[in-house]
């Protein structure tokens, strides 16, 4: 993801550097471990959190006995790893939201204003529900002006129920009232969606506590914006003291290249994070998992989450009929169309491809800079939905007339026609090893861990706007006559 770019980018070329090596000596780790630190206070983290985290490493790796399995340089990343998941929090239940209680569980939500709080409410309300449960958000902030009106919007989008009274109401009451009110609707959680302030003051702080004392939520959650690094865990720091948080959200996880907070908060508060946001959509809202994280952090991908999207946005029965044609050899255009727009709904294309493992280095090259960059698969879906029928389920048959045709109704050239029948033949043998379980391609697969549950196997070089990233038909054409043009004036 965006917020630890700069770090993990960072991390693999300090490894790399590493793995180059053979025996590894203290000076070595020393060496590296010393980039490791000045990587973490780059990324914003906490300076007494890098100092603890990399003295940790370092006692593990010089005293530790490398495993047989492993080289050196992997026995310090394995190391890496673990203490990264240590300072994200851990693999306790402690990051897991408890909704233990008798119903209505009362879910509290803090924080400043500009965090994102009556969005993250909406976005945990689609949450829960789409978990089984039956959500109920409460219109608790009185001071910003559209706030309720905000949360009632979000409710109807979601057909979620939003309970509100008339503006001037007690915010206090209004909690307590609404508890009766879940009761009467049946729901078992409710989200109380509190006032915030630009600022810590001591009004704001006697009614968050007020309401909690009253109200004695199962979680209060603080929700903090993770692009202001170390103020948010000075922040966190605050409302701990004041209410005792049993946890947090970062929201704007996607828009930051550091990512200090995420990795300084639990070390310096002890609060766990149990939440982060990564987009502005209803279904941007992630459990966080403290090892996942680190592997993403490290270039290792995240498989599991991926899958858990796919099985989220994937039709089961279209991709199993994909998937049967593959082993049949005989998928085609119109499976690779449906095949693409299923991966559209997984999300952004940049955060479909950072879960899988060792697209780091891949990530950098200009052609995926470009695919990913924007709506690049609706050229490639322009240029399929321009072909007949028969030309979609038989693509052998597109002739020089045809794809003439194909580029002229799709409005790009002939050679990104050809360039997508290319990546397209490419792809299907890259499939049809997969299944069979023959080639290289199916060696590939076997070391990453198969297809990730993507439909239909669908992999990366069919991913980008055809012409690999190259400039094709009229902008090359454009780009040619204006180096001529260059040329000439010289």
């Amino acid at each position: 993801m965006a917020m630890f770019e700069s770090l993990s980018k960072r991390l693999e070329g300090i490894f790399s550097n590493l793995s180059g090596q053979g025996k590894l000596t203290e000076d070595d780790v020393n060496a590296a471990l010393r980039e490791v630190r000045i990587a973490l206070i780059e990324a914003d983290v906490n300076l007494k959190v890098a100092r603890q985290f990399v003295e940790r490493v370092k006692q593990k790796a010089i005293g530790a006995d490398v495993m047989g399995s492993l080289s050196p340089a992997q026995q310090v990343l394995s190391i890496v790893n673990e203490e990264l998941i240590e300072v994200l929090g851990g693999t306790d239940d402690k990051n897991k939201l408890d909704l233990s209680g008798a119903p209505p569980n009362v879910i509290m939500l803090v924080g400043l204003q500009g965090a994102g709080k009556t969005t993250t409410a909406a976005k945990l309300a689609n949450y829960l529900r789409k978990q089984g449960s039956r959500p109920l958000m409460v219109a608790a902030d009185m001071y910003r002006p559209a706030a309720v009106k905000q949360l009632q919007t979000l409710g109807k989008q979601l057909t979620v129920p939003v309970y509100s009274e008339p503006m001037g109401a007690n915010p206090v009451d209004i909690c307590a009232n609404s508890i009766a009110y879940a009761r009467e609707q049946a729901c078992n959680v409710v989200i109380l969606d509190t006032a915030g302030r630009l600022n810590i003051d001591e009004r704001m702080m006697n009614e968050i506590i007020t309401i909690r004392n009253r109200i004695q939520p199962r979680e209060v959650l603080l929700v903090a914006d993770a692009m202001t690094g170390q103020e948010a865990v000075r922040v966190a720091q605050d409302f701990n003291q004041a209410v005792s948080l049993t946890g947090m959200i970062l929201t704007k996880m996607d828009g930051d290249a550091r990512g200090g907070a995420a990795l300084s908060i639990r070390s310096v508060t002890g609060v766990p994070v149990k939440f982060m946001t990564v987009g502005e959509k209803m279904d941007a809202l992630e459990p966080f998992y403290p090892d996942r994280l680190a592997s993403r952090i490290l270039g290792m991908g995240d498989v599991l989450s991926l899958i858990e999207r796919a099985q989220e946005t994937i039709d089961q029965e279209e991709a199993m009929k994909a998937q049967a044609k593959l082993q049949q050899g005989k998928f085609d255009l119109e499976d690779f169309l449906s095949a693409m727009r299923q991966l559209k709904r997984m999300g952004p294309l940049r955060q479909v491809m950072e879960m899988l493992p060792g697209m780091n280095k891949l990530m950098d090259m200009p052609e995926m800079e470009e695919a990913l960059e924007g709506d690049q698969l609706k050229y490639v879906e322009a240029i399929i939905l321009s072909m007949t029928r028969d030309e979609r389920r038989n693509p052998d048959i597109i002739n020089g007339s045809r794809r003439r045709r194909i580029a002229r109704g799709s409005g790009t050239g002939v050679e990104e026609v050809n360039q997508l029948l290319k990546q397209f033949a490419e792809m299907r043998t890259m499939i049809r090893q997969v299944s069979s379980g023959k080639g290289p391609w199916a060696q590939m697969a076997r070391q990453f861990g198969g297809g990730a549950g993507l439909p239909g196997g669908a992999g990366v070089p069919a991913l980008s706007r055809p012409g690999g990233g190259k400039k094709t038909g009229k902008a090359a054409r454009k780009e040619k006559r204006k180096q001529k043009a260059r040329g000439g004036r010289r």
